[in-house]
């Protein structure tokens, strides 16, 4: 009899270990003789530095040594181009400036490290940068996005010409021969403005350089060890098996953390092979906020042509990102936006162009939904107001647009950040659709409760959004699974974890496939040590692509098991059958061996073996989808807003999304709630502000406004449509952006709708009570 863990809601397996603070964090380690760093970080936007002085400083007790850009000598280079422009855009041009570990002869944003302090402990090493004198050369900032290009503004970089990091232009169909053909033009002008992860734990890393060993061993709280790891040793000059990079739990990462290489990455690890000891740096809050990567601002100015029914004839959009002082992620966020805002509609013309523009600001990288929320919101703010001009209703106006389900796969033909053009493999939009209508009670709520909750003078309002969510792009991950001599099931894998619960789902696959108990199953993240071979964990990918090396791999091993036990049970592999962590042969359920016995006799220490034994019941397996998988859905809500104070409600929140194959509805709602929570931050409450002189003015959590615990809606209703992917072998699709995506597209709808005001148009994210006022006014 088998047991079936997929599709099952099975407890998270590393829950106790973190509930009870026995789980490993980055500052959990103490080791000995370990020193400990604090940054002197610019307080100027955009400055010249002529001097640093530092003698103060290395005189403090207790100071151990401190390092300018002048003390790196040939180390100090910009850091790696973590992600090139696609090759295959035709349109393009890309202007390369990275990051360096400390900052010489410019600062080009409030925070950028200037001078590392290393002392017997941070007190004495944040006493310590007050000793350090710099004599800066303040000069003026770039903050605005739409002054950056203009003639005479100062540059961020004064060897490029302009401000312009990339100008980018795809294109399918011709809409401009088809936009004289439209009933209706909707043009607006929409922008999107910065935000930031604000994880629960800030970064963090430890460096151990052993001198007798000649090993490097980097605790680091990143989304890719295995290419920190590559990182290092070439920037280090070590081979690669001379570094060993662990991240151990993370408290979160939502996409900064994939970031590489940050100054403190570059510059802990040198330091610790400096002074042969130890060197640990922690993140504080105002770090975080100053020195930790940004997402989000976009300013598009699109427009909609359409038939008198509400068909789309094509989109017209042109757009300005803000990728900060440096572009080392080359043009994901803005790739993504132009190629996600298509959505799950027809759209048969399409011209997007886009400038990214450096700013004196944090460098902006991909952050939780990585410029779809803004493609999405470009395109449902389009579709709501051209509903409201037609007489349509949101869920009209899509409807008549969705992509109809004998069209997959379907070719979106605008390049995505995997270089190559944009293919959904599967999906049923309708159905989706029509489950949300049911699950928010749609048409009672309109025809009935509306009607009489304004009688009574309560603003109430309702919204429903379409969106589609590219996930699971290669290139590929890596797995290794092994059966030991006790019977238990180990498997690692070269993805970190922050969250996701990765230790549970990688082990619903390989008990499935190996017939164990899922708890006899060991699951090991992000060690470089027990896997060498990855990517990382971002856009949506873990499942898709390291799950399926998971499952290749317990696959592999099953062969192994089941060419043995045949040997050993002396019958037909195919009259085998695994069951209970044992093989037995079927109909004789006495007649078995089990997985432990198998792996001793797997792994003799005497006598001779047939030639081209592989030894072990283990198997390492790699997959790499041809392309990502698209995973979609309907968001819907009904909110309440307070006419005094402009505090929104909502009332309940309804999900259904179709991530292919589920393999943990529990895990997938899981991630779809905390999605929904930073989408509704982005939409209501966070927004990093910035003044003329590019300084932060919401760099901590007393200006920075988070949702609590009371602004998250207490329901949550969840439906899962499932239209397996057929390009992985598991049929699944991501799930980790899900939540966030969509959100304020859906938000600023249900507003509108509650405040009943038919000159209201909500243009903007993020709203605030007092933004609401002013343009209610």
């Amino acid at each position: 009899m088998t047991t079936s863990y997929i599709g099952e809601r099975i407890q998270r397996l590393e829950d106790p270990r973190l509930l009870t603070g026995q789980a490993l964090f980055v500052d959990d380690l103490h080791l000995p003789q370990m020193l400990e760093v604090a940054f002197l970080r610019s307080s100027y936007a955009h400055a010249r530095i002529r001097k640093i002085d530092t003698s103060a400083a290395l005189k403090r007790p207790g100071v151990v040594a401190v390092y300018t850009a002048q003390d790196l000598g040939a180390y100090w280079q910009p850091g790696p181009l973590l992600v090139s422009p696609p090759p295959t855009i035709q349109r393009i041009s890309f202007n390369t400036r990275t990051q360096v570990a400390l900052a010489k002869d410019k600062v080009r944003y409030v925070g950028e490290p200037i001078a590392a302090v290393v002392a017997e402990s941070r007190y004495i090493a944040e006493d310590a940068l007050t000793d350090i004198v710099v004599d800066f050369e303040p000069l003026p900032a770039v903050v605005d996005l739409e002054q950056a290009l203009l003639p005479n503004t100062v540059l961020v970089h004064d060897d490029l010409s302009s401000n312009l990091a990339a100008h980018v232009i795809q294109e399918k169909g011709n809409y401009f021969a088809i936009k004289d053909q439209a009933d209706v033009i909707i043009r607006r002008k929409l922008s999107y403005d910065h935000g930031a992860a604000v994880a629960m734990e800030n970064r963090g890393i430890v460096a151990d350089w052993d001198a007798k060993s000649q090993q490097l061993t980097v605790w680091d709280t990143t989304q890719a060890p295995i290419p920190i790891m590559n990182g290092l040793a070439r920037m280090l000059g070590l081979s690669e098996n001379q570094v060993r990079v662990i991240a151990p739990f993370v408290g979160g990462g939502f996409g900064p953390k994939i970031m590489m290489f940050y100054s403190e990455e570059m510059l802990i690890p040198w330091i610790s092979k400096q002074l042969a000891r130890p060197v640990k740096w922690i993140e504080d809050r105002q770090e975080n906020f100053l020195a930790t990567t940004h997402e989000r601002l976009q300013i598009h100015n699109a427009e909609m042509a359409l038939t008198k029914e509400g068909k789309i004839l094509g989109i017209h959009d042109i757009f300005l990102h803000d990728t900060g002082a440096y572009d080392p992620y080359g043009l994901t966020v803005p790739i993504n936006s132009q190629c996600t805002l298509l959505g799950p509609y027809h759209v048969p013309n399409y011209y997007s162009e886009f400038s990214v523009i450096f700013t004196n600001k944090m460098i902006v990288t991909p952050y939780r939904g990585a410029g779809r929320p803004q493609g999405v919101f470009v395109m449902e703010r389009l579709l709501d107001f051209a509903a409201r001009q037609l007489g349509l209703t949101p869920a009209d106006i899509r409807r008549r647009n969705f992509i109809p389900p004998d069209q997959f796969p379907y070719k979106n033909e605008i390049i995505y950040q995997d270089f190559a053009p944009l293919t959904y493999d599967s999906g049923n939009y309708a159905p989706a659709m029509d489950q949300a209508i049911e699950l928010i009670e749609y048409k009672k709520f309109v025809e009935e409760e509306q009607p009489k909750l304004r009688a009574a003078g309560r603003k109430v309002g309702i919204g429903i959004v379409s969106y589609v969510e590219g996930t699971g792009i290669g290139p590929y991950e890596g797995a290794r699974v092994t059966v030991g001599a006790s019977g238990k099931v180990s498997v690692a894998t070269g993805v970190g974890t922050q969250g996701q619960a990765h230790f549970t789902t990688f082990a619903q696959i390989v008990a499935d496939v190996l017939q164990v108990d899922i708890h006899d199953v060991f699951v090991v993240t992000g060690d470089t040590l027990k896997m060498n071979w990855g990517c990382g964990t971002f856009a949506s990918r873990g499942m898709v692509v390291a799950g399926n090396a998971c499952y290749a791999a317990a696959l592999a091993v099953r062969e192994k098991i089941l060419k043995l036990a045949s040997e050993v049970l002396q019958s037909p592999k195919d009259t085998l059958e695994l069951s209970k962590s044992a093989v037995c042969v079927k109909g004789m359920p006495d007649k078995k061996i089990s997985l432990g016995e198998l792996a001793v006799r797997a792994n003799p220490l005497r006598g001779a073996v047939k030639p081209g034994t592989e030894p072990g019941l283990e198997a390492s397996a790699y997959f790499g989808p041809a392309s990502g998988a698209t995973a979609n859905g309907v968001h819907a809500a009904i909110v309440e807003v307070n006419p005094k104070t402009m505090r929104v409600d909502i009332l309940k929140y309804v999900v259904v999304h179709d991530c292919g194959k589920v393999i943990n509805p529990m895990v997938v709602e899981g991630q779809i709630h905390g999605g929904i929570a930073q989408g509704i931050g982005n939409a209501y409450y966070e927004q990093l502000v910035y003044d003329k002189k590019g300084q932060l003015l919401t760099a901590s959590l007393m200006d920075y406004l988070l949702p609590t615990s009371y602004d998250v809606p207490r329901k949550i209703l969840t439906g899962h449509m499932e239209t397996p992917s057929p390009l992985n072998p598991l049929g699944v699709k991501g799930t980790g952006e899900a939540g966030a995506i969509p959100a304020a597209s859906l938000f600023v709808q249900a507003v509108e709708n509650a405040l009943e005001n038919p000159k209201l148009e909500i243009c903007e994210i993020p709203m605030s009570p007092n933004r609401l006022f002013e343009l209610l006014k």
